[in-house]
């Protein structure tokens, strides 16, 4: 039995948190290592991307720039952080199920992705939500050292 869109999902969202591998999820196979292995470099170059990941990450990316002012200040709520995490689930689900990356470059993807998934689970689990957000701040900047992005401009946290 092929597992649904949604399934697939929330068993990799299950796995990340259980600290299990990635399952498959999406048109193509998402597998990898645990977030505790960083990405590589494809001989020295940086990875491939599509527009559907391009688009994905600049949204994450501006979510994130557009909150970390109310972070750093300390008024951002708690409806504030479960809604930024909701948009950026919203996006990372988009990019697992829409992205065409060669194998090797989905792998390392999958090790950016699994920090942004984990970042996005703190902030809507009540503690530690800063730490979440500055888990994701991180991710991103690990993206743009490891995939080809034109114009990526990581964020200072």
């Amino acid at each position: 039995m092929i597992p649904t869109k949604s399934f697939a999902l929330t068993a990799l969202a299950l796995c990340l948190v259980l600290g299990q591998p990635a399952l498959a999820a999406g048109p193509h196979a998402h597998e990898g290592p645990t977030a505790t292995t960083r990405p590589q470099l494809d001989h020295g170059k940086k990875w491939p991307t599509d527009d559907v990941l391009r688009r994905g990450m600049n949204d994450i990316s501006l979510a994130m720039r557009q909150s970390l002012g109310p972070i750093h200040s300390n008024v951002f709520t708690s409806a504030r952080y479960e809604a930024l995490a909701a948009r950026i689930q919203a996006q990372v689900d988009d990019v697992v199920g829409n992205c065409k990356l060669p194998e090797q470059a989905d792998q390392q993807l999958h090790l950016v992705l699994e920090q942004i998934i984990d970042g996005a689970a703190r902030m809507k689990s009540g503690t530690g939500r800063d730490e979440g957000a500055i888990k994701i701040v991180r991710a991103l900047a690990q993206y743009g050292e490891y995939f080809d992005h034109a114009g990526w401009q990581p964020l200072k946290h």
